[in-house]
Order: structure tokens, then sequence, then C-alpha cells
């Protein structure tokens, strides 16, 4: 779809995303579990049942979380870079990102503007 098509439509993709602890024999100093997980779904963060995160580590990931759900050039660096170390310069711990499937959303069930708005995407489900 061409960008007037997508302004005439409303309609915009996200990818859904995992993330998860990858050492790869490194040693951590914080809480990495390897293998843990964690997914971005729309705006939400989903952790699965007994996981946990070091908000300092998670601290690092989530600015870099809205760019990887939006399509990016080929050769930019957010399409092919895809993990984020932990901010303890002594840990070992990394964040692998991979985008998973795309989720479709339109501007009126995710703006905040009056006039503009439907119901939420998240109560639609």
């Amino acid at each position: 779809m061409t960008g007037q098509a997508l302004e005439e439509n409303g309609q915009f993709y996200l990818y859904d995303l995992k993330v998860e602890v990858v050492l790869d024999g490194r040693v951590p100093v914080c809480r990495h579990i390897e293998g843990e997980t964690f997914l971005v779904e729309g705006e939400n963060l989903v952790f699965h049942e007994g996981q946990k995160v070091s908000m300092y580590a998670l601290a690092a990931v989530l600015p870099l979380l809205p760019a990887k759900q939006r399509e990016t050039e080929q050769s930019d660096w957010m399409s092919t870079d895809a993990e984020v170390a932990c901010p303890d310069p002594h840990c070992g711990g990394r964040f692998r990102i991979t985008r998973t499937q795309k989720r479709r959303f339109t501007h009126a069930e995710t703006t905040g503007l009056p006039d503009a708005r439907e119901t939420p995407y998240w109560k639609k489900d």
C-alpha cells in the first residue's frame, strides 16, 4: 500500500516482537536466564508466567521496541541489528529482538484525538 492509500483508510501495521535473553557463552552479572522471552503485541509487553526481567536491562531495550515494530529500509541498521546489550558493562546478557507477525491497526482505534476516535483496538478482541 502506498502512503496515500494508508492515509485514506487510516490503516497501519506494526510487527509483533519476541525479545529473548541470549548469553552465547557470556557470563551474566544481572538475572539473565538464557531463553527467557517476552512478547510485544501492539503496545503491550506480554510476560510468560514466572519470567522476570531486570528493570535496568528493560530500560535499555524499551526505547528500541517501537522502532523495531515499524517497517524500515533493508539497509537501515534497525532492520539488520537484532541484539541489545544489558546496560551493565560487566554483564554478558543480551536481548535478541525478532520481528514476528504483522498486526493491523487503524488510526481511529489508537488515537487520543476526541473527534477521530473509535472503539480502542484492545476492546475489539
